[in-house]
């Protein structure tokens, strides 16, 4: 395909396609230039959405490091999350594709289905140790795109001088009924139940996936009985005084904040906020949000996925896979996952981390158990999906539709 076609072909895709995702995971704000490629073959491109990490950084050391062995020289840019996805849309429009670009994993389909990225079958990059469930959010059509550099996800934090003032025993909390007497118990004992961030934006549907997923719903029928009754457990829990009035406007960090003024028994929260746990001043634990019935609820993937995008000299993939390679092997994933307080992709890679942080755990459980946002074929459906997800949540829970008919209005406008 000649270069002008095949822009043209990006262009009409990229305009479908630019509502993106926007990840829900806990990044600094920043802000970079785009960096365009060389002239001088041995420099190559690299986009990442880390703005946090300046060049004196451990991030920026093991690019360097990785492009040395590659025998090249790797010019780094670093965006915002919520520009890299568009960002990287116009440079392939123009031809100017980094050679190695680090993405949001719910974006990865979006660029995908819009010709931008090459598949791991032609740039033969290796994703035989990643676990299956967290692959899957780098797959559309069958075909996989890229390679996780490491997960994130959401669990519950819970504090364990609230919950012994209660006399709750966490290990009861097994299930939805569980969890619901134990934040009875808490109110009663005067303090608060749980803050978790029900938002309309994807944030709110980030976090009510897990309680979704852990009802047996899907996100083709978001009003099924099941959905339903996920929906019906948050509205419940409001009603009751359980959870406060304020997760209707809760981002992620104003709902941590809420949880580390030491008054709530439980947040649900995701592995970005381990270290502001270690600062909050009291004893918490973490456990896997419980599915309705029991076990551990799949609750939504975040984190990146190492791309390579398409490129008119075919002959750079080879180095470009070298420098991928690098970054996601065995060795670097230990270091670059837990800089960025992600779970490795690998088992291998997770078992180090736990056997070096038994505390890491009961994330290692949340990954194993996780899904792909855009998995299960949904590719680009998903934004809309969710947004009429959030949607419903924010109608049942301010009270304004039951959540059996917000449901229902959102599963007609989904289609």
């Amino acid at each position: 395909m000649n270069s002008s076609s095949r822009r043209r072909r990006l262009t009409a895709a990229g305009l479908t396609a630019l509502a993106v995702a926007v990840s829900a995971t806990a990044c600094s704000s920043g802000s970079g230039g785009a960096g365009t490629k060389g002239a001088d073959s041995g420099t190559y491109t690299l986009w990442d959405p880390y703005p946090q990490f300046d060049k004196t950084s451990a991030w920026a050391k093991l690019l360097d490091r990785c492009g040395s062995r590659a025998g090249v020289k790797v010019r780094r840019t670093a965006f915002d999350t919520s520009d890299l996805g568009n960002k990287t849309l116009l440079a392939a429009q123009q031809g100017n594709s980094p050679d190695v670009l680090i993405v949001d994993n719910p974006v990865v389909s979006t660029l995908a289905e819009a010709g931008v990225l090459t598949t791991t079958g032609d740039n033969k990059l290796d994703t035989s140790k990643v676990d299956p469930n967290l692959l899957a959010a780098g797959q559309s059509g069958g075909k996989t795109y890229g390679t996780p550099i490491g997960a994130n996800t959401l669990a519950l934090y819970y504090n364990k001088e609230v919950l012994k003032k209660a006399a709750v025993d966490v290990a009861s909390v097994k299930d939805w009924t569980s969890l619901t007497a134990a934040l009875s118990k808490v109110k009663k004992a005067g303090k608060k139940g749980i803050t978790f961030s029900a938002i309309g934006t994807e944030e709110g549907s980030f976090q009510f996936l897990p309680w979704f997923w852990g009802a047996g719903a899907e996100l083709t029928e978001l009003d099924s009985p099941q959905a339903v009754s996920a929906l019906s457990l948050w509205t419940d829990w409001l009603k009751q005084g359980y959870a406060p009035d304020s997760v209707l406007n809760n981002t992620q960090t104003t709902s941590w904040q809420e949880f580390a003024g030491g008054d709530y028994a439980f947040s649900e929260n995701g592995t970005w906020q381990l270290a502001g746990a270690k600062k909050a001043g009291f004893d918490y634990g973490v456990l896997p949000v419980p599915a309705a019935s029991g076990g551990t609820a799949a609750a939504p993937t975040g984190g990146e996925f190492v791309t390579l995008p398409v490129q008119e000299d075919t002959g750079r993939y080879t180095t470009s896979r070298k420098l991928a390679t690098c970054l996601t092997s065995t060795g670097n994933l230990y270091d670059t996952d837990t800089t960025l307080s992600y779970v490795a992709p690998t088992t291998e890679v997770q078992d180090k981390q736990v056997a070096a942080d038994a505390e890491l755990k009961p994330w290692v459980d949340a990954v194993k158990a996780a899904r792909g946002r855009t998995s299960d074929g949904l590719g680009t459906r998903y934004p809309k999906i969710s947004e009429q997800m959030w949607k419903a949540v924010q109608s049942a829970l301010s009270g304004s539709k039951s959540p059996k008919d917000a449901l229902r209005s959102a599963q007609a406008a989904a289609k």
